[in-house]
């Protein structure tokens, strides 16, 4: 983590990246609205689960999250965010709170459809960005949030316990259809 918190970041840097890569700034700015979306689940899962065990999955990975929006905050002022904001914090807390009431697996099986979901659009970012100069910084750093999501995926997948009924199956394709939807419209308001 300590690549996120590197005070030497120049955001200018990545900033003049972004624009000059085609869609990324765009990539940039669902980025931040899907990290501020992720702190509100951890947020909806800790407002109504009492499971020791969840909470602490949810605390840990909610840390983790906090960090990569603060970096994001960093490269994309206040003026630069989507304006949907207070839409995907409702929707983030409502994706993490109506499977707490469900319960552990179905709290795992949201954690594990989202961050899947995640793990590919990172990974599409990344693949747009060289290894080297001004563009090898921001993509060193979205390499490691992508690290960490897929760590908080196969973390949830195997705290879940296996095949998941046809109820879980339609809520995490809805939540990962939701995803995808979310990033189309955070790349343009």
């Amino acid at each position: 983590m300590s690549l996120l918190l590197d005070p030497d970041l120049d955001a200018d840097a990545v900033l003049r990246v972004a624009r000059s890569t085609p869609g990324l700034t765009g990539d940039l700015l669902s980025d931040h609205a899907g990290e501020t979306g992720a702190v509100m689940i951890y947020r909806g899962i800790l407002a109504i689960c009492r499971d020791p065990e969840i909470r602490r999955f949810a605390s840990a990975h909610m840390a983790t999250e906090q960090g990569h929006l603060a970096l994001l905050e960093r490269l994309l002022p206040a003026g630069q965010q989507s304006r949907l904001l207070p839409l995907w914090r409702i929707a983030g807390f409502l994706t993490g709170f109506l499977p707490g009431l469900a319960g552990p697996r179905a709290v795992y099986a949201t954690i594990d459809a989202v961050e899947s979901f995640v793990d590919r659009h990172y990974e599409d970012q990344i693949r747009k960005l060289p290894a080297d100069g001004e563009a090898g910084a921001l993509r060193a750093l979205l390499v490691q949030c992508q690290a960490d999501e897929v760590h908080h995926r196969d973390e949830a997948r195997e705290a879940g316990g296996g095949a998941a009924g046809f109820v879980l199956r339609a809520w995490a394709w809805l939540v990962g259809t939701g995803s995808a939807l979310a990033v189309q419209a955070a790349r343009r308001v």
